[in-house]
């Protein structure tokens, strides 16, 4: 479970994209949410969309891995999809926030990875945000604070990159989880190979 955090404006949707590309063995984790669907947004593909109380049956029954609220809406993991596509080999990318990136390394420990972005400057994160044209100054505001926030709970990550350059970022990132897959104990059938080592002559 490969998580990949950064306040909003500081690349952490482009770096993900770019790893989906490059990696056929990476799969976004898709979130349940309440949030309104997007035009555009696939249930099931961008979120799998639900109302509040269906989430908060989804809470009481335990059947997320983390979960979160944000600017109102709630998000979460759904354990039984990781769970399954870990089975089968399958390594997960999460892009979520530092509650979920906390809860998730509490409750699955040596299977998560965690990857904080951090921008090259405060000033560059708002010129970033502006620059997307969707939002007004009230939501940038909120944005900015939120984004300060986030910032203060880097020391709660594995791996820090700074991203002043977005496809070095995304190198630095590659890297991580290159790294991250050759560990010893991450790499299945070792033993068995060793011991075919051990046997030969």
């Amino acid at each position: 479970m490969f998580i990949l955090s950064s306040p909003s404006g500081a690349g952490k949707t482009t770096v993900s994209r770019k790893l989906l590309e490059a990696d056929s063995n990476l799969r976004m984790s898709v979130s349940v949410t309440t949030r309104p669907q997007r035009p555009g947004e696939v249930d099931g593909k961008d979120y799998h969309f639900t109302t509040n109380p269906e989430f908060d049956s989804m809470v009481a029954e335990a059947a997320f891995l983390e979960w979160a609220e944000v600017f109102g809406n709630h998000y979460g993991t759904p354990k039984a999809q990781i769970a399954e596509g870990l089975e089968r080999g399958e390594d997960f990318l999460f892009d979520i926030d530092w509650q979920g990136a906390q809860q998730l390394s509490q409750r699955a420990g040596d299977d998560v990875v965690s990857v904080f972005l951090l921008p090259p400057s405060i000033g560059e994160l708002e010129h970033r945000l502006r620059s997307r044209g969707t939002d007004s100054d009230e939501v940038i505001a909120g944005r900015m604070a939120r984004a300060r926030a986030e910032i203060s709970h880097w020391d709660g990550y594995d791996y820090v990159v700074i991203n002043d350059d977005i496809q070095a970022c995304f190198e630095q990132v590659r890297k991580i989880l290159a790294a991250e897959r050759m560990r010893r104990t991450r790499q299945t059938g070792l033993i068995e190979f060793v011991r075919g080592l051990m046997q030969e002559g």
